[in-house]
């Protein structure tokens, strides 16, 4: 196993690099290194410039649209955006469902939407989680009746991570009530503008609608939205979930973070603080040994093995790091990691005082307690994880 990049590696981050450098904007770039809020025009604006250059579905193969790039590119590629300050893309459209249409949507679906994801025109949303069905995602209810050419949507998704913002929505939908609850399961594809579907922001703590509910009434969706089989979108979900569980590790973005967390310390005086310094020590550590696990998991790719299905200890991991790197980050800037005014922020109001560095500090620490419960939450993956092992 060799964990290094070769020379051709090595230039094509280059290349990356200085794609980047010229074109993330500087506005999108410096929200993202202070954790600024970020609009839908911030989001959108950096995923059209992808999809123009072709890269927003950047892990599509050719025959898709994609650049057909190997693993180990595509983690460059991730790591690049990650540390020059990119947003991260909204995963919904190009990491999540785009692969699920390519593997089980026919010819027709895949000509009809992975274009438009592929190009950033179209926002998606996920609509899996209903209240009482999170970790236990076999028992949705929300219910799709067939009737001729269309389906009868009725129920309720929620937690929809930006759904106010979505124009499409894939769903997990009850099909049948027959056996195992697992077997009838569909996976359907819906228009967001259609009658009778509806919105509602959930206020989070730092008060942004991030998550929402959405209502389903009476809704009709054409059969042809349909991907796959009736009953076999369980298969399809976790087809997609393996992508999710991934992409929260994302042991890029944390890098990033872990190099902000030493400026916050440095300028807030408490890097020198011993017992301080080895806390961030022993977080350095943790972020070295998740990312030599992604690059294990690279070499056994470009080697033509059989990687580890790792995804549920990935996120895991990921997500535990994530958490404890904002509340260092808390610490570090005490009293000045409590002020959130979100106006005053958006007119530019922090300047380059301590409150520019720390204002959004607290909220960021309460809002990263969701990371180990979504996407399958991390007691669940031990589960899963200890099955594996253990059979």
């Amino acid at each position: 196993m060799d964990l290094a990049f070769t020379a051709e590696e090595q230039q094509f981050r280059e290349t990356i690099r200085s794609w980047v450098r010229e074109n993330l904007p500087t506005d999108i770039s410096q929200k993202v290194h202070n954790a600024l809020h970020l609009t839908r025009d911030d989001m959108q604006r950096w995923a059209k410039i992808l999809g123009k250059q072709g890269w927003l579905g950047h892990a599509w193969p050719r025959e898709f649209g994609g650049p057909g790039w190997n693993s180990v590119q595509k983690h460059l590629f991730e790591e690049e955006c990650a540390l020059a300050g990119a947003p991260r893309v909204v995963p919904f459209g190009p990491v999540m469902v785009a692969p699920v249409i390519m593997a089980f949507g026919n010819a027709e679906q895949q000509k009809r939407f992975l274009p438009d994801i592929a190009s950033g025109e179209v926002w998606w949303s996920q609509g899996y989680s209903e209240p009482g069905s999170g970790s236990d995602l076999a028992s949705v209810k929300c219910r799709a009746e067939r009737q001729g050419n269309t389906y009868l949507v009725n129920g309720q998704k929620t937690w929809t991570t930006l759904g106010q913002y979505g124009e499409w929505i894939f769903c997990l939908v009850r099909t049948s009530n027959e056996g195992k609850p697992q077997t009838g399961i569909s996976f359907l594809l819906i228009d967001m503008k259609s009658p009778g579907v509806s919105v509602r922001p959930i206020i989070m703590l730092d008060g942004t609608p991030e998550v929402n509910e959405v209502f389903f009434d009476n809704v009709v969706v054409p059969a042809e939205n349909l991907i796959g089989e009736e009953n076999k979108g369980w298969t399809y979900a976790k087809h997609l979930l393996s992508h999710e569980r991934t992409n929260i590790a994302d042991v890029n973005r944390t890098k990033r973070e872990l190099e902000r967390l030493k400026r916050i310390a440095k300028a807030e005086g408490v890097y020198d603080d011993t017992r301080f310094r080895d806390e961030i020590a022993k977080l350095e550590v943790d972020v070295v040994a998740l990312e030599m696990l992604v690059l294990r998991v690279l070499a056994a790719e470009k080697s033509g093995k059989n990687s580890l299905d790792i995804a549920g200890l990935l996120k895991i991991r990921g997500s535990e790091i994530q958490q404890r790197y904002s509340e260092l980050m808390m610490l570090a800037a005490g009293p000045f990691a409590l002020p959130l005014i979100h106006e005053a922020m958006e007119a530019g109001w922090q300047g380059d005082s301590a409150v520019a560095r720390c204002a959004p500090l607290a909220s960021t620490y309460f809002n990263l307690r969701k990371t180990t419960i979504y996407g399958g939450s991390n007691e669940v993956q031990r589960n899963i994880v200890s099955q594996t092992v253990l059979g």
